[in-house]
């Protein structure tokens, strides 16, 4: 269904504030590089020409908290680096999202144990989880699309 067919006989499209803002927001997500581990170059490979994340608006991995609205954990999170973590997140502008990548980030993996954070969402909300180890690149493609049709369900809120 094309934009033609939504037009009405003045050439007017018509729609709800809360959708375009949504719109916009899915279609402009600057996600933060935070990789861990193997889970990592998955990632990397995500952003590479052969699944080229660019076409879904990410088209820079973003260095610093402050341009970006979603972070992607890959990979393990020890307990000496999740302070670190909820700070960066804490940085970001609202507002932002988590993709969990990896069953490493997810639920602690095979390494359970005292210096591994068991799931990252002890540190931080998460709003998607991609399972694997290491997943694909087609499976964090997959988490995005899926954080892109939770996004265009919200409603219209204020942060403080």
């Amino acid at each position: 269904m094309g934009v033609e067919q939504k037009l009405g006989n003045m050439g007017v499209v018509t729609t709800t504030l809360e959708q375009m803002v949504n719109w916009s927001r899915t279609r402009a997500m600057w996600p933060m590089l935070f990789g861990l581990a193997c889970c990592a170059i998955e990632m990397m490979a995500a952003q590479a020409a052969d699944y080229d994340m660019s076409r879904f608006g990410m088209e820079l991995m973003r260095p610093s908290p402050r341009q970006s609205d979603l972070m992607i954990v890959a990979g393990r999170v020890t307990r000496k680096m999740s302070p670190v973590l909820r700070r960066l997140y804490d940085q970001m502008p609202n507002p932002k999202w988590v993709i969990s990548m990896g069953d490493c980030a997810s639920c602690g993996g095979v390494f359970n144990n005292y210096a591994i954070v068991q799931g990252v969402d002890e540190v931080v909300p998460v709003d998607v989880y991609v399972a694997g180890c290491p997943p694909r690149p087609e499976a964090l493609i997959h988490g995005v699309m899926t954080l892109h049709e939770k996004v265009m369900k919200e409603g219209l809120q204020t942060w403080s």
